[in-house]
């Protein structure tokens, strides 16, 4: 390792669902890493699994503090796990202290101002990727790959959906983005138009090879944004963008986000003030499935283009399993694995352009999907799987 970096990772978030697969994965594989988090009862899995490991107890709400600690681990890439409302400022906080970053993803308003900041990163030399995840990430790259194989693109469809083995309540990723999912607007294009709606209003049943039934619903998504953002010059006119669940999942959700129990405002118990989504996410955290609950999950991306002024249509799918000695991570591997490969590419100089990007323009797909098959995460094109 270069004298100028003592660390090649330094993972925020690293106590939660994603960050403790983030860290997983690198450790297995020899990398030098620094963690942070929160809060102690975050940080404490981590600590117990790993005991020698460095960590730093962090509000990445302090910029100032988030600067001094990167400069002091001097990383060579920081991987963001933690919630999205805090991405800009780790980005704010890389740029001053000179670190190559990736995260999980953004809301559309805060990606723009992500992608906005291209030119700081050029100037810098850095490298900043949002939405390294499952989706964002995986089907941001399963896009860039099918869009090879035509000239112009009209419409594209994308999402994602899973289920599990046992009809028991876990909670499927980040209990605080889910209840945004299920409450706030969705964006979507329609006809060139940019458009919002309500994600209960639109739901639909669909069923999917390997998943079986889901109730799918548009959802506020950053990726229509970026696909416009990047493609817009291929004809693109609608964009859509899917969440699915299992009933059993889908009516606990909405039986939580119906009682109060999502709420973010704060209330007062015995002096003491709570908002009941942050005290739903922590005691969820202490949910164990049983040893038959097991997760498969498919991202998906459909595209309905041309090529030679004739109509081309490209299924893009990425199915995930629970995988052997990784079961607590469910599915959620989809999520965390991306983000480590992507930062293992940029660590290794795979991805070496500087700037700051969304995957699909700047991950090399056939690398990345090759990385994927380690964890068993299979992706087909038209029902032909290329990894």
């Amino acid at each position: 390792m270069s004298k100028k970096f003592k660390y090649d990772f330094l993972v925020f978030g690293a106590g939660g669902m994603q960050g403790q697969i983030v860290v997983r994965d690198l450790i297995s594989k020899k990398y030098k890493i620094f963690v942070s988090d929160l809060s102690e009862f975050h940080i404490n899995p981590i600590l117990e699994k790993y005991p020698k490991i460095p960590y730093k107890l962090l509000d990445l709400r302090n910029l100032n503090e988030t600067i001094s600690l990167i400069k002091k681990v001097k990383p060579f890439v920081v991987i963001n796990c933690a919630e999205a409302d805090w991405n800009l400022n780790v980005y704010k906080a890389c740029l001053e202290a000179r670190a190559n970053v990736i995260d999980l993803g953004s809301d559309i308003p805060m990606t723009k101002e992500q992608l906005k900041m291209d030119n700081l990163f050029k100037k810098r030399e850095l490298i900043a990727i949002t939405g390294c995840g499952s989706t964002p990430g995986i089907n941001n790259i399963m896009l860039s790959y099918a869009l090879n194989f035509v000239e112009k693109v009209k419409d594209i469809e994308a999402g994602f959906c899973w289920n599990s083995t046992t009809e028991e309540f876990v909670p499927p990723f980040s209990i605080p983005s889910i209840v945004e999912e299920f409450t706030e607007k969705a964006t979507l294009l329609k006809r060139g138009k940019w458009i919002k709606v309500m994600p209960l209003k639109t739901i639909i049943p669909r069923r999917f090879k390997e998943i079986g039934k889901n109730k799918c619903f548009f959802v506020r998504h950053p990726e229509p944004y970026t696909f416009h953002f990047y493609y817009k010059n291929k004809g693109l006119k609608n964009i859509k963008f899917y969440a699915g669940f299992p009933d059993h999942s889908f009516y606990t959700i909405y039986n939580f986000i119906q009682l109060g129990l999502a709420s973010k405002e704060k209330i007062k118990i015995n002096d003491e003030e709570i908002t009941p989504l942050n005290f739903l996410t922590e005691t969820l955290r202490t949910i164990v499935p049983s040893k038959k609950y097991k997760e498969k999950e498919i991202l998906w991306v459909y595209i309905n283009g041309k090529v030679d002024g004739k109509n081309k249509k490209i299924k893009m799918e990425c199915f995930t399993d629970t995988l052997k000695g990784w079961e607590s991570a469910g599915c959620n591997i989809d999520t965390g694995i991306p983000a480590s490969i992507i930062g293992q590419m940029i660590r290794k100089g795979e991805i070496n352009s500087f700037g700051s990007f969304a995957p699909e323009i700047i991950v090399p797909p056939n690398l990345f999907f090759r990385r994927l098959k380690e964890k068993k995460m299979r992706v087909f094109m038209n029902n032909i799987q290329i990894n």
